[in-house]
């Protein structure tokens, strides 16, 4: 069983960065998938970035070109470096992690990303 813990979410304002952190335990980590999701007030879950055991990465269309998402599998640590934040970008931001093609399993507890000037 995978257990993720986030860090680095906070306050910034508008084109300001901000880098998150997930803590990942167990073994399985290394085989599987990962990604970063995020929730708004009042708005659904969405996808924002996602990373396979290759390093392959995807990206939701409206952070493209500002998100990058990373492992680092000596450190069992996702990164999403976020670069030129916009006010709509604020929300709850959960790691999560699952097998490759079967959707995510394990999700962290969530940090906040406010961005507001």
């Amino acid at each position: 069983q995978v257990h993720l813990v986030e860090s680095g979410g906070g306050s910034v304002q508008p084109g300001g960065s901000l880098r998150l952190s997930c803590a990942a335990s167990g073994d399985t980590y290394r085989g599987y998938c990962m990604g970063w999701v995020r929730q708004a007030p009042g708005k659904e879950r969405e996808g924002v970035a996602s990373i396979d055991t290759a390093g392959r990465t995807s990206y939701k269309d409206s952070v493209k070109g500002r998100f990058t998402i990373s492992r680092d599998s000596a450190k069992n640590t996702l990164y999403l470096r976020m670069n030129s934040l916009k006010a709509e970008d604020s929300a709850m931001y959960y790691c999560a992690a699952g097998r490759c093609g079967m959707g995510y399993s394990a999700w962290g507890q969530g940090t906040q990303v406010t961005v507001s000037s």
